[in-house]
């Protein structure tokens, strides 16, 4: 079954990525504050592929879909549209499958450039054909961190980047190009930003976690958490520490 998922959530994201490169409006859609045209766009493809498949689905876009006794599908057609509107080629589509054990198969497509990030639970994770593995590093003193948000003071790390699509700067951590990721903000993120990536990481010996110590997989659209990812047990201590120094 899991294979089958990952076959399809690439197909969805194929179907979006083909959509997006034909999109000649990147306005705002007006119907919701920071949403733009292509995000319905992009949700529209997501939704029917999925309702096809029989999964429930909880999406950015348009909330939540319970198919009784159906597993979970959690996804946002576009993660980064503000990166997208404005020729950013940081932005992706990302799904993640959810039964009664967690989280089963997660998969991040740049839709810039096509690369991919996959992972079924048990089974690694994936940059295209490369396996991959977070970095070793432990120490903040000496981590390349990711930020969404401003930081209201450096937290001590070596340096850090901000992209703007923290699905795709978690994945950055699994891959081991960045060494962990802080979110900055007061609860900006919905479940559908960092669901994908959160197995993603797991398979890669990374972990992320809601950085108040709140549950982080919900199933409600309106509630917001803090994701804090890190390469090791070490350094992640050090980051949630620190974001919680800012409550």
């Amino acid at each position: 079954m899991y294979r089958d998922v990952a076959t399809l959530f690439s197909a969805i994201a194929d179907e979006v990525g083909a959509a997006l490169r034909g999109t000649v409006d990147w306005g705002l859609s007006g119907q919701r504050d920071g949403q733009y045209s292509a995000d319905l766009v992009a949700d529209e493809i997501c939704l029917r592929a999925i309702a096809s498949a029989g999964f429930s689905v909880l999406s950015e876009e348009s909330g939540l879909t319970v198919r009784d006794g159906q597993p979970l599908v959690i996804v946002d057609p576009l993660d980064g549209s503000t990166n997208a509107s404005h020729g950013v080629p940081w932005f992706a589509t990302a799904l993640c499958l959810a039964d009664d054990d967690g989280l089963a198969v997660g998969l991040v497509r740049n839709q810039a450039n096509g690369v991919t990030y996959s992972a079924v639970r048990g089974e690694g994770a994936w940059l295209d054909g490369t396996r991959l593995h977070a970095s070793p590093c432990e120490s903040l003193g000496d981590a390349i961190i990711g930020l969404s948000g401003m930081p209201p003071a450096n937290f001590g790390w070596r340096q850090f980047r901000a992209f703007g699509a923290s699905a795709l700067d978690l994945c950055l951590v699994a891959a081991g190009v960045l060494d962990g990721f802080v979110d900055c903000s007061v609860d900006a993120h919905g479940v559908w930003d960092y669901a994908a990536a959160t197995l993603i990481c797991a398979e890669a010996g990374a972990s992320v976690v809601d950085g108040l110590d709140r549950m982080l997989l919900v199933r409600d659209p309106a509630m917001k958490r803090t994701p804090v990812g890190a390469a090791t047990p070490a350094l992640l201590a050090e980051l949630v520490t620190a974001r919680q120094q800012f409550t």
